[in-house]
């Protein structure tokens, strides 16, 4: 069989399941089961395929049908142009998270700083900061032993390991020094709402980077109340959080002596992310 009939086998399949990037998906799937780039197999459509890729390509193909992430099957997202290894221990990159990282860089650009991540996931926040912040080194920290693992990978991918480490430490751990910066991406989706997420996101992300409590505030507020302990006078919190929660999230800042800088808007025009000094 070639190259573009296994294309249109993959890419009725996944229309059949509802999945919406069903060409695209087809075309990623073939391309890590063939170990050649998405451009080189459209290129050369009429190459023929051996059975036993075929056969690898159809366990991925069986995969996404039944809603898994790409990026849990291809073991990998691009992030801030750059690829991250991810698993199911880790939430996957998201655009709006590169807002932040953009927002970041542009106001820290030059400076030297010390950073914390809190709940690091991937590592895909402090790396991508620690990769335009040349003089800068960090610490990010994760409940999930499995996720601390993957960021150390993705350290060692980009040439980051000597100035960042990445700990199993809950967020309530002793610290013995202090930040310029701590940012974080915390769990913010309410309790009640997880079952309305979308099948991909519910059945196979990881819970525990998804769930923020009955109000969604939980760990948000947790990380504002450690923040005031950890940051240097005047010091920066960043945090990503969800829709509509930045009445929510102004007032616990304010009433813990935060003062807002920034407010980030996503692609949808809702406030998703917030940058504060602490007075």
């Amino acid at each position: 069989m070639i190259v573009s009939e296994i294309i249109k086998i993959g890419s009725d399949l996944l229309k059949k399941n509802n999945i919406s990037s069903h060409l695209l998906d087809t075309e990623l799937l073939l391309s890590k089961t063939l170990n050649k780039s998405r451009e080189e197999i459209i290129i050369n459509s009429n190459q023929k395929v051996h059975k036993k890729n075929f056969l690898k390509f159809k366990e991925y193909l069986s995969r996404r049908s039944k809603n898994e992430p790409i990026a849990y099957i291809l073991g990998e997202k691009e992030f801030w142009s750059k690829s991250f290894k991810v698993n199911k221990n880790t939430l996957i990159p998201r655009p709006e998270t590169e807002l932040l990282v953009d927002r970041l860089i542009k106001i820290f650009e030059g400076k030297q700083l010390t950073i914390l991540d809190i709940g690091s996931g991937s590592g895909c926040i402090i790396l991508s900061l620690l990769e335009e912040l040349k003089n800068s080194k960090g610490i990010g920290i994760d409940i999930s032993k499995k996720a601390v693992l993957v960021a150390k990978k993705n350290a060692t991918k980009h040439s980051l390991s000597h100035r960042v480490k990445f700990l199993n430490k809950p967020l309530e751990s002793f610290f013995w020094r202090r930040f310029d910066l701590v940012v974080s991406n915390p769990p913010y989706i309410e309790s009640k709402e997880i079952k309305n997420l979308s099948e991909d996101i519910k059945k196979y992300e990881p819970r525990m980077a998804l769930d923020g409590g009955n109000d969604g505030l939980d760990l948000i507020k947790k990380v504002i109340y450690k923040s005031k302990t950890i940051l240097k006078v005047n010091g920066t919190l960043a945090l990503e959080i969800g829709n509509e929660q930045i009445n929510k999230v102004s007032k616990i800042l304010f009433d813990n002596n935060f003062r807002i800088k920034h407010v980030i808007k996503d692609y949808k025009n809702n406030v998703r992310c917030v940058i504060a000094t602490n007075n």
